[in-house]
């Protein structure tokens, strides 16, 4: 209650899109893909899972 003279309901921050950029060597990817392609499959990105896949082979 009264919290309103203090803060504001919406700053930058709220506009603002936040990503995450993620930089994997072969061995973390290694590690990392297995989850990184059931998770892409469980959100219906199957294209985003094979690339895994794909960056994997090489």
């Amino acid at each position: 209650a009264r919290s309103a003279r203090f803060s504001s309901g919406l700053s930058v921050l709220d506009f603002v899109k936040r990503t995450s950029i993620l930089k994997l060597g072969p061995e973390q990817l290694r590690i990392l893909a297995p989850a990184a392609i059931a998770l892409a499959k469980a959100e219906g990105l199957d294209a985003h899972g094979r690339s895994v896949a794909i960056r994997l082979n090489m």
